[in-house]
């Protein structure tokens, strides 16, 4: 796939998300020439260069998986965001409510109500029926429309903005941002994030960079995280 083709491609995430492309530099062979510097970044044909490349995955030669970077807009809700900027190899730029109002339908509505593990504090187990979940959807709607009220209502009484937005529903609200990270510490997010055990607001995400971006990016780089990261971890 000829990269130029991805930039600009946007992936719907959650109910009303999504994952952009806005800019990449490099591919499997920029860092095949990396691992190569002192050849002067030399190809010597496609069978030496993925073998070197594999061989810079299983042994954890990191660096040269540095020179290729991913630049994407995201549109994701706060219980997103909220785990994503605990990866701080990333650099983030977001929408300020301080300066932006926020739209009326800008929340994010689980589709299913997922149930509280009973061994593991921090994950869910297993979800509640249509029947069971169909309550707390509409509570939560109700929710959402009083909250999204009371903030409008501030800003109209001439409220700063920045005051306004303590009436929305903090982890509901879908913001925007630009984040940047290099091949490295991309696959790092990817292997962390795409586990079955992290949150699902969360693994959509990361499943959708890998599928849509970097699988067509970086080909053999993914078919080798694939071989000695994501199997590895499995075993």
């Amino acid at each position: 796939m000829a990269l130029q083709t991805l930039i600009g491609k946007r992936i719907p995430v959650l109910d009303q998300g999504w994952v952009e492309l806005q800019d990449l530099m490099g591919d499997d062979l920029a860092i095949v020439n990396a691992a190569r510097v002192s050849f002067l970044g030399e190809s010597r044909g496609e069978e030496r260069d993925k073998r070197l490349l594999f061989y810079l995955m299983e042994h954890r030669h990191t660096s040269p998986f540095e020179q290729v970077e991913f630049k994407f807009r995201v549109r994701a809700p706060l219980v997103t965001w909220w785990q994503w900027v605990r990866h701080r190899t990333w650099s983030f730029n977001a929408q300020s409510g301080r300066y932006v109002p926020f739209d009326e339908d800008a929340f994010y509505i689980p589709a299913v109500w997922r149930k509280q593990s009973p061994s593991n504090k921090q994950a869910s187990l297993g979800e509640l029926t249509p029947e069971e979940g169909k309550p707390f959807t509409e509570a939560l709607l109700q929710h959402y429309a009083q909250s999204y009220a009371l903030y409008r209502r501030a800003l109209e009484a001439g409220i700063a903005r920045e005051q306004a937005r303590l009436f929305l529903p903090g982890f509901a609200v879908y913001y925007t941002w630009v984040a940047k990270v290099d091949a490295h510490n991309l696959m790092h997010f990817l292997q962390l994030r795409m586990a079955e055990d992290a949150q699902f607001e969360i693994r959509v995400y990361a499943q959708a960079i890998y599928e849509h971006f970097f699988k067509p990016a970086l080909p053999w780089t993914a078919e080798a995280f694939e071989q000695f990261v994501l199997k590895a971890g499995t075993r």
